[in-house]
């Protein structure tokens, strides 16, 4: 090893020879020798330092000759891949220099197809050739013809047209090829635009020779005129409406429809950029051809529309043919194609269909709609009864008042065929609207009757439905909410008055349902006033005391209704409850016989009135609203010590109730058990004397109470029948 790496001998020399040098130096005393050990660590550290270096150094030296090593096998296989391929292309070319003499072919090919390029082209003077023989027979005959007229020869003009005769057939082969062509014309401008020229080039020569000869006037050739530009014109309108609108069945149903005007609107819109880009350059302009044909697709187009409009078609399809007509047909869509644009104009044009027909198509549409939304209605009425049967209360908002679905399912159905109205025209919305309204006023007819019958059944049993009283309480809250809903179908945001017969609709339907809900109270308070007056009643207050409390509890419930009918609930109520009192009180049950009795009567009297209005008064009904006050105004009669003050008091009373009779006052004196005859006409003969009318805004209460017929005095003594 020393002789391979003499370097490192020397350099070891070298280290031994520094070290010995420093230690002699460090260690020349032998106090120092006491530091010998701390040396020796220290150095044995910085030893092991240097060789961690010596190795790191070394090991980052190795992974970059390990790199190097990767990179030089990437870079052979790289190489042998490169080899690989051009071996490959090598062989390629010695392939294709096979194929080349493919193109040999290819070459052969192309000489022909120029040959083939140069017979088409001479094609137009082949085909012609048959129309110049026609022309120039015809011009020789014509002309010898016309010789013959200017010499008089008449006579010989058979024998020139039977020698001629085949001109007549050739004529007529000409004329059916340019007919031909003329009905292709859409299709050849895109195709093959010399062949259509071509048929111009001969219309507009035998126009020209019909012009010539016209301006002469001397003779006119067998045929002549022949008019073919007009020809031309009418076999053009004819293809295009045989093409579209002639004898096409379809279903008239909404898809049916739906795919059939997207057809025409997609044809319409493509044929008319043909003409308007490629066959106004192929024809004079003179021709007016896109106007031409503009015209054509809309007449054919709306005598189509028309036979379409005479089927019996549902709404759907009503629908989709007005909107595609006022709306599809003038949009950018079609005829306002951008481009169509400015060449067609769709305004001078004029309507698809005449103003007259619009208003009835929108009159059918109107009537589909109507029987639509009357079927619907009438289903949602089902259900809504039907609900009443179950044994659950009606659905609560959270405001705790009762509701149903039914006039969220109402007025969604009417704004909704609005809304879709308004898609078309201002006209049909109203139309729509209008209809909406008359249908919610029948809607609501429907529902009274339907209310009616539900109470008659549940007279008969009033366990039927279980929850009479919450769903005729509903029936108020859903009409409160269709009263509030019905300005927002208005389309007119700054015009939404009710109709007054609508108004007057939901009037009755509300008038109903309290009916209804009156009815039921007075069925349960009807044992109570049976009651009244009698000896029992003066003895003690449990009859008012019950009565209230049945008051109480339909109060209750009337809470579950909004503010403006709960309000007229409670004012209803009242009334009710002070009439039905009245007429109790007059049915002549009872008469006081003595004046202890009748100031037992009238302290009762005083306690049920003060009783039954503070309850009133506790539900929020102020005492102005009240009609217990003429309880109040009775007793004050029946109290009266001094009977000669009668009349005045009576006049006080029919003053304060204009709608009190005499019978009524003659029945509330019999009350008091000691008026005479002559005291009772005092106050009858005042009363003729003094007629009240009745105040406006008053609530009658007197007219309301029937009183019971006297009775008649029996002249014959009563006995057993012999």
């Amino acid at each position: 090893p020393d002789e391979e790496w003499p370097e490192v001998e020397k350099a070891e020399k070298l280290a031994r020879g520094a070290a010995l040098k420093w230690a002699s130096g460090v260690f020349y005393r032998p106090e120092k020798l006491e530091g010998l050990g701390h040396y020796r660590n220290r150095e044995t550290q910085r030893n092991s330092s240097i060789q961690s270096r010596l190795k790191s150094t070394v090991q980052s030296y190795l992974e970059g000759v390990s790199t190097g090593l990767e990179q030089l096998r990437s870079a052979v296989q790289e190489v042998q891949s490169v080899c690989q391929d051009m071996g490959a292309a090598r062989w390629a070319l010695l392939d294709c220099a096979d194929r080349f003499q493919d193109l040999q072919q290819m070459r052969a090919l192309k000489a022909e197809h120029v040959q083939l390029a140069s017979v088409v082209q001479v094609l137009p003077q082949l085909f012609s050739v048959h129309e110049v023989f026609s022309h120039t027979l015809q011009l020789l005959r014509d002309d010898i013809l016309s010789q013959l007229h200017l010499r008089g020869l008449s006579s010989a003009q058979a024998t020139v047209l039977s020698y001629f005769s085949c001109l007549q057939e050739l004529n007529e082969s000409l004329a059916k090829q340019l007919w031909g062509i003329v009905s292709s014309s859409l299709q050849l401008v895109r195709e093959d635009p010399v062949l259509f020229v071509t048929a111009i080039r001969i219309i507009e020569r035998e126009e020209k020779i019909d012009d010539t000869l016209l301006l002469d006037a001397t003779f006119l050739p067998p045929g002549r005129p022949k008019g073919w530009r007009q020809k031309f014109y009418h076999v053009l309108q004819e293809t295009i409406t045989a093409a579209h609108f002639n004898a096409i069945r379809m279903d008239a149903e909404g898809p049916g429809l739906a795919r059939h005007l997207a057809a025409l609107q997609r044809d319409i819109v493509s044929e008319l950029r043909v003409v308007k880009d490629l066959m106004v350059q192929c024809v004079p302009a003179h021709y007016n051809i896109l106007s031409v044909c503009t015209a054509t697709y809309h007449r054919a187009l709306s005598s189509h529309l028309q036979d379409i409009l005479r089927e019996d078609l549902d709404k759907q399809a009503l629908f989709l043919l007005l909107e595609w007509v006022l709306r599809a047909y003038p949009s950018p869509e079609v005829m306002g194609h951008p481009d169509l644009l400015p060449e067609v104009d769709v305004s001078s044009l004029g309507p698809l269909i005449s103003p007259e027909l619009v208003d009835q198509t929108e009159r059918k549409y109107v009537e589909k709609v109507k029987a639509s939304v009357l079927e619907w209605m009438q289903r949602t009425l089902e259900v809504e009864f039907k609900e009443w049967f179950r044994e659950e209360e009606p659905e609560m908002d959270h405001q705790g008042f009762f509701q149903s679905a039914l006039p969220v399912i109402v007025v969604q159905m009417l704004s909704e065929n609005i809304q879709v109205a308004s898609l078309i025209t201002d006209s049909l919305q109203q139309k729509v609207y209008n209809m909406a309204l008359e249908e919610l006023e029948a809607f609501l007819g429907r529902l009274r009757e339907v209310l009616v019958q539900c109470g008659k059944e549940h007279q008969k049993d009033r366990t039927v439905p279980k929850h009479y009283v919450s769903y005729l309480l509903a029936m108020l809250n859903n009409n409160l909410a269709l009263s509030s809903s019905i300005p927002s179908l208005h389309p007119n945001a700054a015009c939404r008055e009710v109709p007054a017969s609508l108004r007057a609709a939901l009037d009755k339907m509300q008038k109903k349902a309290c009916q209804l809900l009156l009815e039921e109270l007075l069925l349960d308070l009807q044992p109570f006033y049976v009651q009244l007056p009698s000896r029992k009643w003066l003895s003690g207050s449990q009859l008012v005391n019950s009565m209230c409390e049945v008051i109480d509890k339909y109060t209750k419930d009337f809470s579950h209704v909004r503010k403006p009918a709960f309000t007229l609930l409670l004012m209803e109520s009242e009334l009710l409850v002070a009439s039905q009192y009245l007429r109790a009180l007059m049915q002549k049950k009872m008469v006081c016989k003595s004046k202890e009795e009748r100031g037992q009567f009238c302290d009762r009297l005083l306690q049920d009135a003060t009783q039954l209005r503070e309850l009133f008064c506790s539900l929020g009904l102020d005492r102005s609203q009240q009609s217990l006050e003429a309880v109040f105004a009775l007793r004050e009669l029946i109290c009266l010590k001094d009977p000669a003050l009668l009349s005045l008091e009576v006049l006080g009373f029919i003053t304060k109730y204009p709608d009190a009779s005499d019978e009524h006052i003659s029945t509330l004196l019999d009350l008091r058990g000691d008026i005479s005859k002559d005291v009772r006409h005092v106050v009858l003969e005042m009363m003729a004397q003094n007629p009240q009318p009745l105040p406006e805004g008053y609530r009658p209460i007197f007219s309301t109470i029937l009183v019971p017929a006297p009775e008649l005095p029996f002249c014959l003594r009563k006995a057993k029948c012999a």
